[in-house]
């Protein structure tokens, strides 16, 4: 059924890469979480007050809290695709990690409010009545909330979306916490055991539980999370299709939301070619993945030379010294400084998170390693963070 929604309400559906077919999806999944939200809400509630159970209201009034966080998401799409401006130069599409973020914490205070009820009804219980009519349109509700899980899941993957795809969990919740309730109806119905306290705190602690873990997935981004390894893949297979590519170092991934990443790497090139070919190969690259990758890509461009015999010695030195070093990832900008007194060989080093050495302990095994060709050679090392795997 989903494709034939994106059929009927999204034209150019397949285009996902486009910002306006994107938002229109996110509409589109907003709008139906409205209203089967709002149906679902009217008729447990209504059922609920008729058979006195607090499970069946509280999980009427969740449904109630998922067509309010539809409304978020729909108006969160909608902030997202804003444009840029003066004050927010990269656009406004994180946004839509907000709207996420919001909508996990709504999900923790549904859950401890029905924890609350829930309680009560332990601590003063009251007879469920249950008939034909309530277990019918409990199965529907559990039925239509795994389509509604369904449908998000779809719509989140085929736009990359964060906030439906912390929708998709909510919807999953629903049909474990409705079918829990389900259960407490039949168990009470045949066996004239009084659950429906007890099993609405089990289905309180699961939502809030829950709504923590999509906390932590949904502002993950929004801390600046590690860029997608698949893209990082991606943007170094163009890079190394081009012959006059010596080397890549220093790529950095930013990303400001769907359709808002930036990105920047260090490419090493031979100082003795033609500079203005090693150029023409520069813009290339940028276009290349701009248009392919939608990444606003920009390349600094490092010069290197590849037929320094004293260079190429005392890289190979450093590497084989310094590569056994568990933590130590990418030795590059490799030149030599000679001086009337001392010379310096400069380099860079990635230093990867937890790296068993520390900066000092790099350095002296690195100098005792030049020295031990000359005594009049010294490390200068700059020490880069590793914020991509390359």
């Amino acid at each position: 059924m989903g494709k034939v929604f994106f059929k009927l309400f999204i034209k150019d559906h397949e285009n996902t890469s486009d910002p306006s077919v994107r938002e229109k999806y996110g509409k589109l999944a907003g709008a139906v979480g409205i209203i089967s939200n709002l149906l679902l809400c009217i008729a447990k509630i209504a059922i609920g007050f008729f058979s006195k159970s607090i499970a069946i209201i509280a999980d009427g009034i969740n449904n109630l809290a998922d067509a309010s966080s539809s409304i978020i998401t729909l108006v969160g799409f909608k902030l997202a695709s804003a444009p840029e401006d003066e004050d927010h130069p990269y656009g406004h599409a994180r946004i839509e990690y907000l709207t996420g973020l919001f909508v996990s914490i709504l999900i923790i205070v549904i859950g401890i409010q029905l924890l609350k009820s829930s309680v009560l009804k332990i601590v003063d219980p009251e007879p469920v009545v249950s008939n034909a009519t309530t277990i019918i349109i409990l199965i529907i509700a559990i039925l239509i909330k795994l389509w509604q899980a369904g449908f998000n899941v779809t719509v989140g993957k085929k736009i990359d979306s964060v906030a439906l795809m912390a929708t998709a969990a909510d919807s999953r919740n629903d049909v474990i916490s409705t079918s829990a309730v389900l259960i407490s109806v039949l168990i009470g119905k045949f066996t004239g055991l009084q659950i429906d306290g007890y099993m609405g705190c089990i289905v309180a602690l699961f939502i809030i539980w829950s709504g923590i873990q999509l906390v932590r997935e949904t502002s993950s981004p929004l801390l600046g999370e590690a860029p997608d390894q698949e893209m990082v893949e991606a943007i170094l297979t163009i890079i190394g299709k081009e012959p006059g590519v010596l080397g890549i170092h220093d790529l950095m991934v930013h990303n400001y939301g769907p359709g808002k990443v930036f990105a920047s790497a260090h490419i090493e090139v031979d100082a003795d070619g033609d500079l203005m070919e090693s150029h023409d190969m520069i813009d290339n690259i940028e276009r290349i993945i701009n248009e392919t990758l939608k990444i606003h890509f920009v390349v600094h461009m490092d010069p290197i030379r590849i037929n320094d015999p004293l260079i190429n010695k005392m890289r190979g030195i450093i590497v084989n010294v310094l590569s056994p070093l568990r933590g130590v990832e990418n030795i590059h900008d490799f030149r030599i400084v000679s001086g009337p007194t001392h010379t310096n060989i400069i380099f860079d080093a990635v230093i990867m998170p937890g790296c068993e050495f520390t900066e000092k302990e790099i350095t002296s095994i690195a100098n005792s390693a030049v020295k031990a060709v000359d005594d009049s050679y010294f490390v200068v090392i700059t020490f880069d963070k590793a914020y991509t795997q390359i």
